[in-house]
């Protein structure tokens, strides 16, 4: 019978712990947890603070007297794993003051990654800074909210968790600010994508300051003063500006680092120290796009991993492939979601990148309660390699990004997007589906049906000599607004007024949403003009550019 210690709960480790029991009856299986609750919801956090989840019950995923009942678990909350003995394979744990050893056959890391708090001035002084990652942080943020009663608060870090606690704070009924260190909010999404959620936030009265951080807090965090001299005042501060792997332990061990800290492993889990594994947001993984190194700190990567060290150990086949960073969020009415490479992240790689945008609806148009879906992909323009994609509308993101994720692992291509089979009633999507759709947009630029301009490029293309031509009707023009300097022939007129146009002359060619503008572009092209089409259009443009567009 072999004996297997995992230290840290959550999603690797018991997902590890239940696995390992399903595949040996016999196995003596114990988990070291250092806080109050091995499983919990981690990602629904947020969501209690609202009170949009009611009960914090039903955060609690298991208890240890119930992983024993059905797996027959030793479970051992509030034991800290202090440090290993690699050699005789022991740990040294921490209870209640006292320090005991085990034994162990094999170990399997699991400490997951802490919230990287900056060592900001005033910082350690203040009384009413948090952050949110495990229970305990959850509770600490609750007696803050029942007693105080806060009527302002600053979250600092515009990534998922910023989001989605200004989001909760102001259901609250509180005034919130949001800082962002950098020119814009989600990070990992590209700045045309995330323009609509930060325009969600503040028609909803979050108000968001990007290219802004904190650099010190003053009267015990009441204030906080950001780099460039303004301040805030705050009833409480959420710090939300990224995590760091939990890697105390095994380095005291002599387990190998890398990335930010983040622990080594290979293609089986396995450390540099035999029978020594690790899982979860602490280890360094492959990013599959790239092959780089990459910290992906998300919950379903985390329960795959479990699953698959409890397979290695007993002797299964299974790989460490790595992950491509799918992840979503709400913020109010609208949803964002992205997976594998940003634009902005293909191009630092030195991949060669091109990318589409495509808007469409969440089903039928014809049906009741349609609405706009934008999605991005980002790919290579001569073989049609899948980098990323990304998504944001009120409704069928999550199906869409889902959709190119799994493209994206399973080695599809732009050919192969069009050729997608998806269920098809008018309640639940449409005959095109907007993967389809973005999938003959992208192969169109790569078998050069159409010349894309994408939206940061067109007042360069201006600059050139170009002029903006746009499709809409007259009547687009006076509801939605037009852009400054263009001339405008509505689509169904363009043949009939061709001779309006120079063929010497460069045409940027607009619409709503491109695809009027495109059958445009091949009807000129044809002709013998020079054309490129405005991808995502007016739509996308006015969503980053709104001060740009005339108004009548």
């Amino acid at each position: 019978m072999s004996k297997v210690i995992i230290v840290g709960g959550v999603a690797g480790g018991m997902s590890a712990a239940t696995r390992l029991r399903r595949l040996d009856e016999q196995a003596e299986i114990i988990v070291f947890e250092k806080g109050p609750y091995v499983s919990f919801a981690n990602c629904g956090l947020p969501y209690y603070v609202s009170g949009e989840i009611e009960d914090r019950d039903q955060l609690l995923v298991q208890t240890p007297e119930a992983l024993y009942n059905r797996f027959r678990l030793d479970v051992r909350p509030h034991h800290e794993v202090v440090s290993i003995d690699a050699e005789n394979k022991k740990v040294t744990v921490e209870h209640n003051g006292e320090v005991l050893t085990e034994s162990y056959d094999k170990l399997i890391l699991s400490p997951g990654a802490k919230p990287f708090v900056p060592p900001i001035e005033g910082i350690k002084e203040a009384e009413n800074i948090y952050t949110l990652r495990n229970v305990p942080d959850l509770d600490k943020i609750m007696k803050r909210i029942d007693n105080k009663n806060p009527k302002k608060a600053v979250v600092i870090g515009a990534g998922y968790i910023g989001i989605e606690m200004a989001e909760n704070l102001k259901h609250r009924g509180m005034e919130v600010v949001l800082v962002e260190k950098v020119p814009q909010i989600l990070p990992t999404l590209d700045e045309e994508m995330a323009a609509s959620i930060e325009s969600e936030l503040e028609e909803k009265g979050v108000k968001v300051l990007t290219s802004q951080s904190a650099v010190a807090f003053k009267d015990k965090g009441k204030r906080v003063i950001l780099e460039d001299g303004s301040e805030l005042g705050t009833d409480m501060t959420v710090m939300s500006v990224g995590v760091k792997p939990e890697n105390s332990l095994a380095e005291s061990a002599g387990i190998a680092l890398g990335l930010r800290g983040g622990i080594l492993v290979d293609e089986k889990y396995e450390t540099n120290i035999s029978d020594i594994y690790a899982v979860g947001d602490a280890i360094i993984v492959k990013n599959q796009v790239t092959g780089d190194d990459a910290l992906i700190s998300l919950a379903s990567p985390a329960n795959r991993q479990g699953r698959q060290v409890a397979d290695v150990i007993m002797g299964m086949k299974r790989e460490n492939k790595g992950s491509i960073g799918t992840a979503i969020v709400r913020a109010f009415g609208l949803t964002a979601a992205s997976t594998g490479l940003s634009e902005r992240m293909a191009k630092s790689n030195g991949l060669n990148v091109a990318t589409v945008h495509a808007l469409g609806k969440d089903h039928a148009g014809y049906y009741p309660g349609a609405t706009d879906v934008t999605l991005k992909l980002v790919f290579n323009p001569n073989d049609g390699t899948l980098y990323g994609a990304q998504g944001v509308g009120e409704k069928g993101i999550d199906k869409r990004i889902d959709i190119l994720s799994t493209a994206i692992k399973a080695g599809l291509k732009v050919q192969d997007l069009p050729e997608l089979e998806f269920t098809y009633a008018p309640p639940f999507g449409s005959a095109k589906d907007p993967v389809n759709m973005i999938g003959y947009a992208a192969l169109n630029i790569i078998e050069g049906l159409s010349d894309s301009v994408q939206w940061h490029e067109l007042n360069n293309e201006l600059e050139k000599g170009s002029v903006l031509l746009d499709v809409r009707s007259e009547a687009e023009l006076k509801e939605f607004g037009r852009f400054p300097d263009s001339i405008n022939i509505p689509l169904n007129d363009l043949r009939d007024r061709v001779d309006k146009l120079d063929k010497n002359t460069s045409y940027v060619i607009s619409c709503r949403s491109g695809q009027r503008s495109y059958i445009g572009e091949r009807l000129l092209k044809q002709l013998g003009y020079k054309v490129k089409n405005l991808d995502g259009a007016f739509a996308l443009y006015q969503t980053v550019k709104p001060e740009e567009i005339e108004h009548v």
